[in-house]
């Protein structure tokens, strides 16, 4: 019975990563990964870097297996039986913890239902970046991902998020991923629904150009009027 290691890359900054993870990248039999062009790359940054270094990093780099959305029920027989065969095989998604808004999910099913060993490879996350940089309270957050594509959708997760979130107790943080092509609607959705509330805005975690920005959503609205690069949301309903 093989091994699947689930291997969490950088998010912009190469020195994020870790010593497990690069030992583990350059050891396993193949790398199921979101894009073999961004993760043969990645190896190859990993190379240059640190190739003297560590003894565990050579120029053979283990085969690349296309693994995305699209394809992912189709791969499952395959993989699977790689890893009943004996073989250890890392996943990567192109930056941060695979899995989170990624593909993975089925794969790890299938591996547990199988008695097929999982290791999780910790390191950077998004998600985790963003919130302790935000200034948001930290002891209670939600994840909630990607908002619906279509406004009415939204709309409603919204709808249904101010009347349960705010019935609570303690009110979580919670917390989006946002692509920069719907980030002025969904601020605009968001102060529709929520009013002109608190909130923090992260985009290019842990590159040259990072930034943290707080204040209300009316004054994120008119900021970010040409957003670039992939962008976190964290607000709290009072």
């Amino acid at each position: 019975m093989g091994t699947l290691s689930i291997v969490s890359t950088p998010i912009g900054n190469l020195e994020d990563i870790t010593i497990r993870a690069i030992k583990t990248l350059f050891t396993v039999d193949a790398i199921l990964c979101e894009d073999t062009r961004h993760t043969g790359l990645l190896l190859s940054e990993l190379i240059k870097r640190y190739g003297e270094a560590f003894d565990m990093v050579s120029e053979t780099t283990p085969p690349l297996i296309p693994y995305y959305d699209e394809i992912e029920f189709k791969k499952l027989p395959e993989v699977i039986e790689r890893l009943l065969q004996g073989e250890h095989l890392a996943l990567v998604s192109d930056a941060g913890t695979p899995l989170i808004s990624d593909p993975g999910y089925k794969l790890i099913s299938e591996c547990l239902k199988r008695n097929i060993k999982i290791e999780s490879i910790p390191g950077p996350s998004a998600i985790i970046t963003a919130l302790t940089s935000s200034g948001m309270p930290t002891d209670t957050f939600m994840f909630l991902g990607y908002p619906p594509e279509k406004q009415l959708a939204r709309i409603q997760l919204f709808d249904t998020l101010s009347q349960s979130v705010r019935s609570l107790k303690h009110h979580p943080t919670l917390v989006f991923y946002c692509a920069p092509h719907k980030l002025n609607q969904t601020l605009l959705d968001m102060k529709q629904v929520f009013g002109d509330i608190d909130i923090s805005v992260a985009r290019e975690l842990t590159k040259i150009h990072e930034e943290i920005w707080n204040g209300n959503i009316r004054d994120a609205i008119t900021t970010f009027t040409e957003p670039k690069g992939e962008f976190v949301l964290l607000i709290r309903l009072s």
